[in-house]
């Protein structure tokens, strides 16, 4: 099966970045997304509207946000290949050629199968002068190993090139070696928690750093890229009972630079993924200048997963709404398509 154009896998693959399913214990824990399916949804009707609202003089860019922005990315695919049936025209090409700036950008990637617009941006942050290490500590820090998979076909199949060949080509050091096992997709997912192997893990983790002239990184790579989450957080529990402080200290001390902060944002992730992608965001809008592209990945993508929840955790770290400073930081069409997404 082609992962370019099958539009049930991208429809699996939505759900499955919105749903996580422990097997053992038969439950389902579900997150708070902005942008769910919409209903009665015809893609042929929305084709139309979209038509209609790049024809002739001037363009309908409210008409634009109003389809778009309230469709998943599998709802907007459908519409994608209803418009090239009806007219016989590429809809991105129509977008691309009436709209403009990062609202065009913004279009763009939410017109674009998840699985591609992952790859490209992780091929993009190591292509040209200097490489982007924030965006493939991203993504690969945050993600499942079905998704590392699905996202390494798809770079392959766009790029004819190997994803972790060319981080491997593209970093060094142990940043590099963090990496390439994150790529490797293989940590265990289950949901078991083995108390005893927890305090092991954490004391090997103090003997391999805090306790130690120099630090053996290898430790704490095998450990943060192989133990599934709910046994993180009880290694991390486990440390903090042993050391008296969070294990982020110790990660703070022990590294710096590309592998500190690829380390530090598996730990927030186990942690609380919603509070890493709302201080993400923050990151993106804070200060002078706004990081549009990682603004808008984020929105894009976590929009369909735990938009909701990353909301709630913005607000309580920031004291403002992520609405808000969206608002302060945005301006035109671009503003009122990002807050369509997360409302």
């Amino acid at each position: 099966m082609s992962i370019l154009g099958d539009g049930d896998l991208f429809e699996n693959m939505s759900q499955w970045f919105g749903r996580y399913y422990n097997r053992r214990q038969r439950t389902y824990f579900k997150h708070t997304p902005t942008v769910v399916p919409y209903e009665p949804f015809n893609p042929r009707i929305d084709a139309e509207v979209l038509r209609k609202a790049m024809k002739g003089f001037g363009t309908d860019e409210k008409a634009i946000i109003n389809v778009l922005a309230n469709r998943t990315n599998a709802q907007r695919l459908e519409i994608e290949e209803q418009f090239k049936t009806l007219f016989g025209k590429n809809l991105i090409k129509d977008l691309k050629s009436e709209l403009s700036g990062r609202f065009e950008d913004l279009i763009v990637a939410m017109m674009t199968p998840l699985p591609q617009y992952y790859a490209k941006e992780l091929h993009d942050a190591l292509s040209g002068i200097g490489t982007d290490e924030d965006t493939l500590i991203e993504v690969l820090c945050t993600m499942t190993n079905h998704e590392i998979r699905t996202i390494r076909q798809a770079y392959q199949a766009m790029y004819g090139s190997n994803l972790e060949d060319d981080l491997m080509g593209d970093t060094s050091g142990h940043f590099k070696r963090l990496l390439v096992s994150l790529c490797n997709a293989n940590r265990d997912e289950s949901y078991t928690i083995d108390n005893a192997a927890a305090a092991e893990d954490a004391r090997a983790l103090l003997q391999a750093g805090e306790l130690r002239f120099g630090t053996d990184e290898s430790t704490f790579n095998a450990i943060l890229c192989q133990r599934n989450y709910p046994q993180l957080k009880q290694i991390f529990h486990e440390y903090q009972n042993i050391t008296g402080h969070e294990f982020e200290r110790a990660i703070k001390n022990e590294f710096s630079g590309d592998l500190k902060d690829g380390l530090l944002a598996i730990v927030k992730s186990v942690r609380n993924k919603a509070a890493f992608f709302a201080e993400r965001l923050h990151d993106s809008m804070a200060g002078l200048g706004t990081r549009d592209r990682q603004l808008i990945r984020i929105i894009v993508t976590r929009s369909e997963i735990d938009m909701g929840e990353i909301k709630q955790a913005f607000e309580a770290r920031y004291g403002k709404t992520l609405e808000s400073f969206i608002s302060g930081d945005t301006s035109g069409d671009y503003k009122k398509c990002l807050l369509a997404l997360i409302s």
